[in-house]
């Protein structure tokens, strides 16, 4: 617990052998974490400069958890994947709908549907289904994912004269997307999420790097080709984060 002018804050203190200097991350789940190089600094010394770095910044940690303290706050009340939750898709709000499938049908079903009143996500569970309202939808957000992705992997590559061994689908917490040098490319589900233009800067970004292994002049040259507004969306990406992250609610 670091004691701030403005009050206490608690923090994580961590020791990692690859830290070389003091660092602080203000994390959405794990809130403050100071982390400093391991065997370089003793605990005690850590705590000391730990504090005094916070002292220093205090307004700048205060601002970034009241943000995530806002977010949290807007995700409680959106309702998340429950009947009448509110969930992001392709970057619109829809309504989630939770229905019970027809008699007879055992499997669960999500449709999206639009009307006068706003779109929505229509779940309707099946008379075998275990899976919380949550899962369902995730697992339909998933296949809508790996759908658009394909589709923008396809698009972009074609044209950029570049094609991936292998398109992966997974949930990181720090990443969008990755590329390997042995041309496999993997992305977050979770852009499907966001705004299609988000979705499209990733994929390119992504394709990008089986030309270019790096973020120099070349790289960035060539994400323009395709992509010129792509520091809009990256910031876009950055600012939601956290409510990506959170979409779907506790489950």
């Amino acid at each position: 617990m670091a004691v701030l002018p403005g009050g206490p804050v608690p923090y994580t203190l961590r020791h990692s052998p690859r830290a070389r200097t003091l660092r602080v991350v203000i994390h959405p789940d794990r809130g403050v974490v100071v982390t400093i190089p391991a065997g370089r600094v003793n605990r005690a010394d850590g705590e000391r400069h730990a504090e005094e770095f916070l002292a220093a910044r205090e307004p700048w940690v205060r601002r970034h958890l009241e943000r995530f303290d806002r977010i949290r706050a807007d995700l409680t009340a959106r309702g998340g994947a429950r009947d009448g939750g509110l969930v992001r898709y392709r970057g619109a709000l829809h309504r989630v709908r939770v229905e019970t499938a027809p008699v007879g049908v055992a499997r669960s079903s999500v449709e999206r549907v639009g009307g006068e009143d706003g779109d929505e996500l229509v779940i309707r569970r099946g008379s075998r289904e275990r899976r919380t309202d949550a899962a369902i939808l995730e697992s339909w957000l998933r296949t809508q994912a790996r759908a658009a992705i394909a589709y923008e992997v396809e698009r972009h590559g074609s044209a950029m004269g570049v094609a991936p061994v292998a398109v992966a689908l997974r949930d990181p917490r720090s990443r969008w997307g990755s590329a390997s040098r042995h041309g496999r490319l993997s992305f977050s589900w979770r852009l499907v999420l966001a705004p299609p233009e988000a979705l499209d800067t990733v994929v390119v970004h992504e394709l990008a790097h089986l030309r270019v292994f790096g973020h120099g002049p070349r790289f960035w040259s060539l994400v323009e080709t395709r992509r010129p507004d792509h520091r809009t969306w990256r910031r876009w990406l950055h600012d939601h984060a956290t409510e990506l992250h959170g979409a779907l609610g506790p489950g």
